[in-house]
């Protein structure tokens, strides 16, 4: 079996991401979203995929339209606003898909700052929301700090336990840098690794390196299979699992969501809506101090690190980031490498929507050139 990169990018076709996004939009729209909602998944998606997350891209588009037709999620929501201030919402997604109650969300949150500094929106009564750095990375284009975290069903045991019952529970973080620069954008899953690259590692048929899970006697695995049958282990032991617990209280217990075994899981689940929780927050460093003299502090700093000298086994200091901004370039110009079965998956599910043969063509797109060495990763999700 072949075995997975950091990003869980696999070799093969580079698939165009323009052609890509604009099938995954005909496939949700198929499905029953909107044009623009099927837009916004399509297009988050997509930059999932350009950033090296694969786990989190367009590998996901059957599941969420498998739940789609299930009426699992409503492709015509409509979400509520259930309390506000004017640093804070709590909306109720009306069992939306999460990326586009997400988007509303960080945008909600991103207004609110700009107004009076902080915003922070919590959400409940939705669905996986994909790649978190998409929403922080949303507040740094705007000039503000950015936090985000979403519950997830049970994955992970809790430090010195056998059984799951945290989920991967993500976090991330964006903060602005000066015009020109890239922003700093952190976004890691408090397990080992998101099990969304397990899942991915499984529809391969690919192992997965040693220390990522444990099969269903608590034993260490390689085995995908055995691992998505039994847990996946905290990142940093304790840490980890101190961190899903936060992660949990914010996005589950703050919204009034699910949290952990309470909540349904995405796959091999045919009966019953997630129920998922979400938390955002943006803050406008102007509170503090001049933005521009912020920025300028951020870039300092990114300077000294940059400077640092590389330990043995690594090419340079990479801010968070950055070896997904690198990857993201690569693959705008050679193209997205989609597995055999993740083109095939997407095959299926145009066809199965009623999609023409030709409306899929871009699978079939010339092969990229290798990729470039592969940069320390800023990203653990």
């Amino acid at each position: 079996m072949s075995m997975p990169d950091a990003n869980g990018a696999t070799d093969g076709p580079g698939v165009d991401p323009a052609g890509l996004r604009d099938l995954v939009a005909r496939i949700f729209t198929a499905a029953g979203l909107t044009g623009p909602d099927a837009d916004t998944v399509a297009d988050h998606l997509v930059q999932a995929d350009l950033r090296g997350v694969d786990s989190h891209g367009v590998s996901r588009t059957a599941i969420y339209v498998e739940r789609l037709g299930q009426g699992l999620i409503a492709a015509r929501p409509k979400p509520r606003t259930l309390t506000q201030t004017p640093v804070s919402a709590l909306v109720d997604a009306g069992n939306g898909h999460g990326i586009v109650a997400a988007e509303q969300a960080m945008r909600t949150a991103v207004a609110k700052a700009e107004e009076s500094g902080v915003g922070m929106v919590a959400v409940r009564n939705s669905n996986h929301c994909g790649m978190l750095a998409h929403y922080t990375a949303t507040a740094a284009r705007a000039g503000l700090i950015g936090f985000a975290t979403t519950s997830a069903p049970a994955a992970m045991a809790p430090w010195g336990a056998k059984e799951p019952f945290f989920g991967t529970n993500p976090l991330s973080y964006a903060v602005p840098t000066p015009p020109g620069r890239a922003d700093i954008v952190f976004d890691m899953a408090t397990s080992h690794v998101a099990k969304g690259k397990i899942i991915l590692a499984h529809k391969n048929g690919q192992d997965i390196p040693l220390g990522w899970a444990l099969d269903a006697e608590g034993r260490p695995t390689t085995d995908s299979g055995a691992a998505l049958a039994g847990t996946v282990l905290p990142l940093g032991g304790p840490k980890g699992s101190g961190l899903a617990l936060l992660v949990d209280v914010l996005s589950g217990l703050l919204s009034g969501a699910h949290y952990g075994p309470h909540i349904p899981q995405l796959y091999n689940n045919p009966d019953r809506p997630q129920g998922l929780g979400h938390f955002f927050l943006a803050l406008a460093p102007g509170v503090f101090a001049p933005p521009e003299e912020f920025t300028a502090r951020v870039a300092a700093l990114a300077d000294e690190l940059a400077a640092l000298p590389a330990a043995e086994g690594h090419r340079r200091v990479y801010l968070p980031g950055e070896p997904e901004a690198e990857r993201a370039e690569h693959r705008r110009a050679h193209g997205i490498p989609l597995s055999p079965e993740v083109r095939a998956e997407l095959r299926a599910t145009a066809g199965a929507l009623g999609l023409p043969a030709d409306s899929w063509a871009v699978l079939d797109g010339p092969a990229a050139p290798a990729a470039p060495p592969a940069a320390e990763p800023g990203t653990a999700r």
